[in-house]
């Protein structure tokens, strides 16, 4: 994500923080401290990392009374995209070719998962003629 010429990177926290905010379209801090797994971290740790994410103008919020309610300035599509856009430059050299030869060799790759991937290779394909 971008920040004016900056590249925005998140903690695994904030990220954490994010997903929980994308499937709750908005919240407030108590809300947002629900959806973790116990021993959920304290209020106050959750707290300091929106107020980092409001900062760095990933989220917003609105205030009611005392309370804050946050939501999300990016979309998680939007996320998505820059972080597979950043792993394809940085690891892959913005190659689909080897990204497809990375996970080739990976012995674990399900059958069907690898005939829908060709699938929608090849409905590119067609897209791209």
């Amino acid at each position: 994500m971008k920040k004016g010429d900056q590249v925005v990177t998140l903690t695994k926290a904030e990220e954490r923080i994010m997903q929980i905010l994308w499937d709750l379209d908005r919240g407030f801090i108590k809300d947002i401290q629900e959806h973790f797994p116990d021993p959920k971290p304290p209020y106050n740790t959750i707290s300091t990392i929106v107020r980092v994410l409001v900062k760095k103008e990933i989220i917003s919020y609105k205030t009611y009374g005392g309370s804050y309610q946050y939501f999300p300035l990016i979309s998680r599509e939007e996320y998505r995209t820059d972080q597979m856009g950043k792993l394809m430059k940085n690891y892959f050299g913005n190659s689909l070719k080897e990204v497809v030869h990375f996970f080739s060799d990976k012995k674990d790759i399900d059958i069907g998962e690898l005939d829908e991937a060709l699938r929608m290779l090849e409905d590119l394909k067609k897209k791209k003629s």
